[in-house]
């Protein structure tokens, strides 16, 4: 049996005021793997519940959240047909009331795009102690973490390259895909942008690493979320580009980790670790 929480944690938890998504899985030991999903009646909590219920061997056992509590989550869902699961804001008693729950050890997803170092060291250590399988995902997108490999791979034949990324509203920026890119790209041996490496002009973006990767933000209702990689050599442009416009985008890869992290019995930081 497996339990997955989604949680979106209060500001200030472990990421210094950005969003936290947790998510937490029991070990199988049906044919289904069994599903708990805390924050489920928030966005990306819906839109969990629809994906594991349509998803081939595991069902929904359970849903958390403080809001819309005793009500029947298909229904919150806007499911054709109840699920007969009602919301709780308790999620050690769903996790009783789930014949032999607690009989194995836990599996957990954390999304979360924002978080510390130290933290992820933290985790790994109890996961290493315990056997406990773990996943910490800065992303869920399956086409974020192709375009930063994509990335990767042209920055050995291309001298320059900018990041340019879009969001409909204000957040905090550079965003944690554009400086996991910048980071990725950094310390390959390869110095980027030469002509102007060492400029200050704010206009010029911000430095990400030392190796001369630039980020520009920008911030415009109706736009989508996405990130572009400008890579250019002599007489051409390389362009890579990645949007997401729903939460959608992100259950792909949520449906891949769930597969994926009931056979892991140790902490894995990344899902393309598991691609």
């Amino acid at each position: 049996m497996a339990a997955l929480t989604c949680h979106l944690k209060p500001a200030n938890y472990y990421t210094k005021g950005r969003p936290l998504i947790s998510c937490t899985m029991q070990q199988p030991t049906q044919s289904n793997i069994k599903v708990i999903i805390n924050g489920a009646a928030k966005e990306i909590g819906r839109a969990a519940v629809i994906a594991v219920t349509k998803a081939r061997g595991m069902e929904v056992a359970g849903a958390v959240d403080n809001y819309c509590v005793g009500e029947d989550i298909g229904k919150v869902c806007d499911m054709e047909e109840a699920l007969e699961i009602p919301i709780m804001n308790d999620l050690t008693m769903v996790l009783g009331s789930i014949s032999q729950a607690t009989a194995f050890g836990m599996k957990s997803i954390v999304y979360v795009p924002r978080i510390e170092l130290d933290t992820v060291a933290a985790l790994s250590a109890f996961c290493d102690k315990a056997s406990m399988g773990c996943l910490v995902a800065p992303t869920l997108s399956i086409g974020s973490i192709l375009l930063q490999q994509a990335a990767i791979t042209a920055s050995f034949h291309y001298n320059n390259v900018e990041i340019v990324e879009s969001k409909p509203t204000a957040r905090d920026f550079p965003s944690q895909d554009a400086i996991q890119i910048a980071n990725n790209l950094s310390n390959l041996g390869q110095l980027y942008n030469r002509e102007d490496i060492s400029t200050d002009v704010m206009a010029r973006g911000q430095v990400i690493g030392e190796d001369g990767v630039r980020v520009h933000s920008m911030v415009l209702p109706g736009l989508p979320s996405s990130t572009t990689v400008y890579l250019s050599g002599p007489g051409e442009v390389f362009t890579l580009k990645h949007e997401i416009t729903d939460v959608q985008s992100l259950m792909p890869g949520l449906i891949m980790a769930i597969r994926k992290v009931v056979r892991l019995k140790s902490l894995v930081y990344g899902l393309e670790k598991l691609m």
